[in-house]
């Protein structure tokens, strides 16, 4: 028996990991398409940004529900429904593609008020054909994100909620290291999707396969995940959007993941297609397009490796903040490596250094938080850190890519080397309120909350 009484809890997180790594398509396959199509569809580079970064908007208002949610209901149902909701969101991709051209049914768009004035002469497929005439491709493309945003901010609030309700002081860093793996694992798997078989096959191909894996994952949570979560009577807390948990370590936590998603998804992930273009960088062959997949796939699995080292490690040392600080410089030196790249060599260095820099905290950081924040609110404090990372996250693409049309990439990527720093001093700052000190030991908030190791209700 594991934690809370459930049988086999490594089976519970492998089930976790799975349906997480089968979600994380939908989130990473638009990457490397939508850039360049934005070309095509006639759509601006601020559009492109709008679209690439909706789903951390939305999260901003669902985030916090979410973990509120989770706290009074459990993790399961909003687990498996958040990721059934994603996988219909990856569907809305193939939507936009599949749509008819909007200059071939202008004609039809134009008869659509004397059609609905007298009788109902279309039939469904009429219908259907009569909305892709008014709907422009980025309008679906943006649904899809919008819902996309909406599901992963219930995927994300009870996956890391279920790995602290599983762990404890000496296995939380790593077991929040392979969950959080698990859900950025999905997100190379869908760069290559989106780079490499829409170059071989198609983008409408490869938004099938990854709207196929995206369900299957909630047909394996459904099979797999119990309830892993206390509840009890919370009837008084509030689920509305800007009802965040204000206690230190979430505020803490939260914003060293805003510098950390600005930098790293939000900048670099939204426009390395272009910095490829640029500078004339090739792999195998491949365009633009087929290239930025393998370079940020890359960079997520150097992340996916040093979650779980920076986790593990984390979890063997008296204190986890020395491990995140020296993870935080890690970044750090990846973007300036990044603004000065001009090869292949020195740009998969540059990704390397990124990636271990933002999985070596994952781990840590999340762990940190579970270690200072009572059992009972984790669901909350795991949705404020979400919110603070997707304003990062959702900032990053509207503002890098009409900066780098206006000044160019690499004084963009040296200001986002600054933004790790910054995150590192808001760690030390915000531990040592909440502790007294700048190295809390990793049973910090075990002895419950109205002891002083631990915050208190808000």
């Amino acid at each position: 028996m594991g934690p809370l009484g459930i049988d086999r809890p490594p089976t519970v997180l492998l089930a976790v990991i799975a349906s997480t790594f089968f979600v994380g398509f939908g989130g990473g396959v638009v990457f490397p398409i939508l850039p360049n199509l934005g070309a095509v569809l006639g759509i601006s580079a601020f559009t492109v940004g709008v679209i690439l970064s909706a789903n951390r908007w939305v999260r901003l208002v669902a985030n916090a529900p979410a973990g509120a949610l989770v706290d009074r209901y459990g993790t399961r149902k909003p687990f498996v429904i958040g990721l059934f909701v994603e996988g219909v969101a990856t569907l809305g991709y193939v939507v936009a593609l599949a749509m008819p051209a909007a200059e071939s049914l202008r004609p039809l768009a134009a008869s659509l008020p004397a059609i609905a004035a007298g009788p109902v002469t279309l039939g469904a497929e009429g219908w259907f054909a009569a909305i892709a005439a008014v709907v422009a491709p980025e309008t679906w493309f943006l649904i899809a994100r919008v819902l996309w945003g909406f599901g992963s901010a219930a995927v994300f609030a009870t996956a890391y909620t279920i790995a602290a309700d599983l762990s404890n002081s000496g296995s939380r860093g790593t077991n929040m290291g392979v969950v959080r793996g698990g859900i950025t694992m999905g997100f190379p798997a869908g760069l290559v999707l989106g780079g490499v078989v829409s170059a071989v096959a198609g983008n409408v191909a490869a938004f099938v396969v990854a709207a196929a894996f995206a369900l299957t994952a909630s047909v394996v949570a459904y099979r797999y995940v119990p309830e892993t979560h206390v509840t009890g009577d919370r009837s008084g807390d509030s689920i509305r959007p800007w009802d965040v948990d204000t206690a230190v370590p979430a505020l803490t936590v939260g914003l060293v993941n805003f510098g950390l998603m600005f930098a790293y998804i939000g900048a670099l992930f939204s426009t390395l297609v272009l910095f490829l273009g640029e500078n004339d960088i090739s792999l195998f062959g491949l365009a633009p397009q087929g290239t930025s997949g393998l370079f940020m796939a890359g960079t997520v699995l150097s992340a996916a490796l040093f979650m779980f080292v920076g986790g593990r490690i984390s979890d063997t040392r008296d204190s986890r903040t020395p491990i995140l600080l020296t993870f935080l410089v890690v970044s750090f030196v990846g973007f300036l490596l990044l603004a000065r790249a001009g090869s292949v060599v020195s740009l998969g260095l540059a990704c390397v250094f990124i990636g271990a820099g933002q999985g070596g905290t994952s781990g840590p950081m999340m762990a940190l938080l579970a270690d200072l924040t009572p059992d009972e609110r984790m669901g909350r404090a795991s949705g404020t850190n979400n919110v603070l990372g997707d304003v990062g996250g959702g900032l990053g693409p509207m503002v890098s890519l009409p900066l780098i049309e206006a000044v160019g990439f690499a004084p963009i990527y040296a200001a986002c080397a600054i933004l790790p720093l910054a995150a590192g001093a808001a760690l030390l700052l915000g531990v040592r309120r909440e502790t007294g000190t700048f190295l809390p030991g990793r049973t910090a908030g075990e002895a419950g909350p109205g002891d002083g190791s631990a915050p208190a209700e808000s």
